[in-house]
């Protein structure tokens, strides 16, 4: 299956499933976040899933530990792929949507995101985040390792620094990605497909690039294509 996770950031149901049905299951899985999902609710995620696609679910759930248990729960319900949390709701938290998601045979993968990428060193001294951005990132992604959860979502910048800190089998889901020679948008830092799972990710979430683009299928095809020519040389 391909790393790729396209993000179907729109307001409606029904261009979102257009280009669902034109990218297909088989190519890629998708990202429902919180506008998407705030308008059309669970019974499009439902429909999904019944389609064949692999939903990463993007809550950022972050709340006290048995509400977050329980909307993890309610997420795993759905048949989703993946679902996250907010590391910085603490260690008990994340413990406690972990356990919760342990008395299901089939469950999502539970990831944590740690720095938002939208976020840079002033922003997290504004909210009282001291140290280095960097710094902030790897306390996070170690706490969650130690949790037991199955990932985190960070820049592609930190893969090195928290590869070089957690567990091997430890998923990094990477956002703020960018082909060569498209428009960054409101993310602050990124990188291209190819390089980022060069440095060791394991899952590249695509919105804009895709999605804002002409012909969608042809801007992933072309993603596609550079990552094949990344691994042939």
């Amino acid at each position: 299956m391909s790393p790729l996770i396209v993000a179907l950031d729109f307001a409606q149901a029904e261009p979102a499933l257009a280009l669902a049905k034109q990218l297909g299951c088989e190519r890629c899985r998708i990202k429902i976040g919180k506008e998407l999902f705030t308008r059309c609710g669970p019974a499009l995620v439902e429909q999904l899933v019944k389609e064949g696609f692999e939903i990463f679910l993007d809550l950022k759930y972050h709340d006290i530990p048995n509400t977050v248990a329980q909307a993890c729960l309610a997420a795993a319900d759905l048949g989703v792929w993946m679902i996250n949390v907010h590391a910085l709701g603490g260690r008990d938290m994340l413990l406690a949507a972990r356990e919760a998601l342990e008395k299901r045979s089939h469950r999502p993968l539970l990831v944590a995101v740690t720095i938002l990428t939208s976020l840079q060193r002033f922003d997290l001294y504004a909210i009282g985040l001291h140290g280095l951005l960097e710094e902030n990132v790897l306390r996070l992604a170690r706490l969650s390792n130690a949790c037991g959860l199955d990932g985190i979502v960070c820049s592609p910048h930190e893969i090195v620094l928290i590869r070089q800190a957690v567990d091997n089998n430890f998923k990094l889901v990477t956002p703020g990605i960018r082909p060569l020679n498209s428009s960054n948008d409101d993310q602050k830092r990124v990188m291209t497909p190819a390089e980022a799972l060069k440095l060791g990710a394991n899952y590249l979430v695509v919105g804009r690039p895709v999605t804002a683009a002409p012909e969608p299928l042809q801007a992933l095809l072309e993603i596609e294509a550079s990552l094949s020519k990344n691994n042939n040389q």
